[in-house]
């Protein structure tokens, strides 16, 4: 995955509150964003109403300050999932911004590739891991993980993944989305289809689909 400075993880332990630093937010913060069925809609950073599938079911939300790299997080978890709760899909929309006692953080991406969205640039980037791996603790990617669990919610062995990230205000304030899908139904494991593996010229094959099928299942308005 491209350079990402503070956590790297694909994909919530207990939900938790935000904690105060320097007076900068408050503890206990609720989203600012709002999801009415399969949409996000934000009023800010950016002013956007972001539309997921019908099929995506909406999880929750968790807002929190990742307080070693002074970001403050907000996640919008959506599944596409069996009646089990077995996971086929997610849909992950985040909103970031460092906070403004420390004006010299910037977020970080070093992919070449871009898309247009809502006539918004984003990176592109791709992956494709096992879900049971160890998060850094308080990244999103543990954060994701915990709020699916807590709605019962089980995600499959290992996933692929395509990650769309918009930077403004000069690099300090990002949106991210990201698509994964089931990557079992490959008949590969990560390591086969990663860099070196036995199968990654599949890979090569797979990556261009599943970075189509991220971007038609994302509409703004």
């Amino acid at each position: 995955m491209p350079l990402r400075p503070r956590f790297a993880g694909l994909l919530s332990a207990a939900l938790i509150s935000s904690t105060s630093v320097a007076g900068d937010i408050a503890a206990g913060e609720m989203p600012e964003r709002t999801v009415h069925g399969n949409t996000v809609v934000s009023s800010h950073d950016p002013n956007a109403r972001i539309e997921l599938p019908e099929s995506a079911t909406y999880v929750g939300s968790d807002r929190w300050l990742l307080e070693a790299y002074s970001d403050m997080i907000e996640l919008h978890a959506f599944v596409d999932a069996d009646a089990d709760k077995h996971v086929n899909r997610i849909y992950w929309v985040q909103f970031e911004s460092y906070l403004p006692s420390h004006p010299e953080l910037k977020h970080q991406y070093d992919s070449v590739r871009h898309i247009t969205l809502g006539g918004m640039d984003f990176y592109v980037d791709s992956w494709v891991k096992r879900t049971d791996g160890n998060e850094e603790p308080d990244s999103d990617g543990a954060h994701f993980k915990a709020l699916l669990r807590s709605e019962g919610y089980t995600l499959p062995k290992s996933m692929m993944s395509a990650r769309f990230v918009h930077l403004m205000d000069h690099s300090r304030k990002e949106l991210m989305l990201i698509y994964g899908e089931d990557a079992t139904a490959t008949g590969y494991t990560p390591a086969e289809l990663g860099t070196g593996g036995k199968a990654h010229g599949q890979w090569l094959v797979l990556e261009p689909g599943l970075i189509q099928r991220a971007q038609h299942s994302i509409t703004f308005h």
